[in-house]
């Protein structure tokens, strides 16, 4: 969430910032809310101040035996007008935070400003593309062929948009969770988390899934709770309404859990294979940092999750998304691409944002610097390290073979008890 005072005094940057996001954001009812809310402040305050002065006024008037009746019923009226000012205002308080919450994340200003997915800019690119002397299959051909792969009894269990993984493919799956997590808490320092999958509507809200993204969210019915979309709301929300200790920042955690998506609006996207599921299983990294690093901690996160891919040596880019591509909640990010044969394309397989201290300020999430008694908000990161599903179609298909089989990583063998190929079972 933005912060009010910084909205109120440089609404025209605000304004300047948010038009080159994707979206219209009039900030005309702000505007409004806000004026109300300082209006009634300032008239609630001078009735207090009459209040009081009355009451002075009272306390002599007995002291001297004076008849303050005439006062006393005036004053009471005063009370009743207060409590009016003080609901109204506690109303438009309420229309002024939730406004806010409607609001995005400012772009930092090394974002390059662009409408959609075409103005973001390659950063850097990693490995080769594999060539092949036939024309390579699709993943859902691969693991269908090779029967560690069903769509349809998924369909008759769950629904389209789900599917069953077994044998070899169910290994694959949990190798490379397994795989991920030692290298992210061994190797790159991060603690790992094993969350709850259901959160309630104040984490959520804490991170920026709500109230935006309600349709986004699987809810259960009746509660106040829902399934996590990411590892990212739990994660993040483990320090929410906390004053940290600034001699422990950067704090850094990685979480295996699976994400439940509604999919909503991409009716008609991906509706084969893997990519686009309800579930799906991810490896996350976030990351609490001091403000004056959180640019560096947004660095050496995506390059946390981008060694992922070099270590089962998978051609891929690292790509900044511009203006009008970029998350609710992000101020930066850069997305990583993997190479995907079938469809002669990259597809993302991680975001890495820095939010800066958008969701610090929605879930209170604040510091305390050494020999300093003022607080401030951290900055919160976050990134996939990496999308699972997606990591194993990029598998499937850049390691095919022409029989059929798919060729291990070498990485991924211990994991695999010494296998180095996935044969039909």
């Amino acid at each position: 969430m933005l912060d009010l005072s910084f909205v109120r005094e440089k609404i025209d940057f605000v304004r300047e910032r948010l038009s080159v996001r994707a979206g219209a954001y009039d900030l005309g009812p702000f505007l409004e809310f806000d004026a109300e809310r300082r209006r009634l402040l300032r008239d609630s305050e001078g009735l207090k101040q009459r209040k009081n002065l009355a009451s002075e006024e009272v306390a002599r008037l007995k002291r001297e035996g004076g008849d303050s009746a005439a006062i006393i019923a005036g004053m009471r009226e005063v009370g009743d007008r207060i409590r009016e000012y003080d609901e109204r205002l506690k109303t438009v308080e309420e229309q002024v935070w939730g406004f806010l919450l409607t609001l995005p994340n400012l772009p930092h200003e090394s974002v390059p400003v662009g409408k959609d997915a075409a103005g973001n800019v390659v950063v850097r690119e990693w490995g080769e593309r594999p060539g092949f002397d036939y024309e390579p299959r699709a993943h859902w051909e691969i693991g269908v062929a090779l029967g560690i792969l069903d769509f349809e009894r998924a369909a008759k269990i769950a629904g389209s948009r789900f599917a069953v993984l077994s044998g070899k493919g169910a290994r694959l799956e949990r190798a490379l969770i397994n795989f991920m997590l030692d290298v992210h808490t061994r190797e790159n320092g991060y603690r790992e988390i094993l969350p709850p999958f259901i959160v309630n509507s104040k984490a959520l809200t804490g991170t920026g899934q709500l109230p935006k993204f309600k349709s986004d969210l699987f809810w259960l019915e009746g509660t106040d709770f829902g399934l996590i979309p990411t590892a990212e709301v739990p994660v993040t929300n483990l320090h929410a309404s906390e004053i940290l200790d600034e001699r422990i920042l950067p704090l850094r955690y990685t979480a295996w859990t699976p994400c439940f998506r509604s999919e909503a609006g991409s009716y008609g996207k991906d509706v084969r294979g893997l990519i686009r599921q309800h579930q799906f299983n991810k490896v996350e990294l976030v990351a609490f940092s001091r403000p004056e690093s959180s640019y560096e901690e947004l660095e050496r996160l995506t390059r946390n999750a981008s060694g992922i891919l070099e270590r089962l040596g998978l051609h891929h880019r690292v790509v900044t998304l511009c203006t009008g591509d970029m998350g609710f909640s992000a101020a930066k990010t850069y997305d990583i691409e993997v190479w995907i044969p079938s469809e002669k394309t990259f597809r993302e397989i991680s975001s890495c944002s820095n939010c800066e201290a958008f969701q610090a300020r929605r879930a209170q999430i604040r510091f305390k610097r050494e020999g300093k008694g003022k607080t401030e908000y951290v900055h919160t990161l976050n990134g996939s390290g990496l999308a699972v599903g997606r990591t194993l179609i990029a598998i499937l298909e850049n390691y095919q073979r022409r029989d059929g089989s798919v060729a291990l990583p070498e990485a991924l063998r211990p994991y695999m008890d010494g296998a180095d190929t996935i044969d039909r079972e």
